[in-house]
């Protein structure tokens, strides 16, 4: 007689281990997808191409070999130049602008190598103080520094009175000054602002608050700054700027939608990459995407991925 009991055990482990070997395919599937991309969710590309030239105008490196300031607000693993030319790859963006993060404070060397590594297609944004010599500043340059950035929402390396000395000294090199800082903290500086001589650009949406929005006082300063013509502002950082969530980030979509409406000559965009901030990472992909929903005129989107980021940057005209 068959030992159906028998044939049945095989069965069972004969199921068992084929799950099993789907389980570890699937798994072993989500690593390679992690590995394809870091730091970013997803693994489809944008369902927009990008124009030759686009530039992803607000990214960053970390090394852990490089030493932190003490109580660094905001901290990330390591993310290389070899990391993030996967997500060029995945986006189609050709040229990017490396920003130093928080975490360094003056210290830009991380910055600076990055772009060295990725070459003539990178530009950075440095953080400096007023101690800063002039044959640093045009060290900087040289190596394709293009500007200074003050994060007075991570607070550290700069204060805002650093602010009229420093664009003194570097407008002779053409450079700007970046401000991250709180929509609050933007309408109590405003005459500041308005006193600096060389452009500004402000990160992630100038902070809009998402529940006031458009009817906040921070985005009529902001109107009022863009109104002098050196003013500009990136179009980044959506989940900073939002209580309804992705992946449409619907109010700081509105103010993005807005913001192109008024003055689209001098927006920029960038992905934030690697999303420092984010315990849960977005997908670059979709956050690509978004400015189809904020710009959705080719010739509008155009001149903010590549004809703004090279009046600012320095960058050729032509890819």
């Amino acid at each position: 007689m068959p030992n159906h009991h028998a044939s049945d055990v095989s069965r069972r482990k004969l199921l068992a281990a084929g799950a099993g070997l789907t389980l570890t395919a699937a798994l072993s599937g989500r690593a390679v997808a992690a590995e394809a991309y870091p730091y970013s969710a997803g693994t489809e590309g944008p369902r927009t191409p990008a124009f030759p030239g686009a530039t992803d105008c607000h990214m960053h490196f970390f090394d852990k070999r490089v030493a932190t300031v003490p109580d660094a607000p905001v901290l990330h693993p390591d993310a290389f130049p070899d990391d993030y030319r996967k997500i060029q790859s995945r986006i189609g963006t050709q040229r990017n602008v490396v920003v130093t993060p928080s975490a360094y404070g003056t210290n830009n060397q991380v910055t600076l190598a990055g772009m060295a590594e990725l070459g003539a297609t990178a530009r950075g944004v440095a953080v400096v103080d007023t101690s800063v010599s002039d044959t640093e500043l045009q060290r900087l340059h040289g190596l394709g520094i293009r500007g200074i950035r003050f994060n007075l929402v991570q607070a550290g390396a700069t204060t805002l009175e650093m602010a009229e000395p420093l664009a003194a000294r570097i407008k002779p090199l053409g450079w700007h000054i970046q401000f991250h800082m709180p929509a609050a903290a933007m309408v109590q500086a405003e005459p500041v602002l308005e006193r600096l001589p060389v452009r500004i650009v402000f990160d992630h949406m100038g902070r809009i608050p998402p529940v006031t929005g458009l009817g906040d006082p921070s985005f009529a300063t902001l109107l009022r700054l863009l109104k002098r013509g050196t003013t500009w502002v990136k179009l980044s950082g959506p989940y900073l700027n939002t209580r309804q969530g992705g992946p449409s980030y619907a109010d700081a979509s509105t103010v993005a939608r807005e913001l192109v409406k008024i003055a689209p000559e001098r927006m920029l965009w960038g992905s934030d990459w690697p999303h420092a901030t984010e315990a849960t990472k977005p997908d670059d992909a979709q956050l690509f995407d978004l400015l189809t929903v904020w710009a959705p005129d080719d010739g509008v989107r155009k001149r903010i991925l590549v004809e703004n980021p090279a009046e600012v940057y320095d960058f050729p005209s032509a890819p």
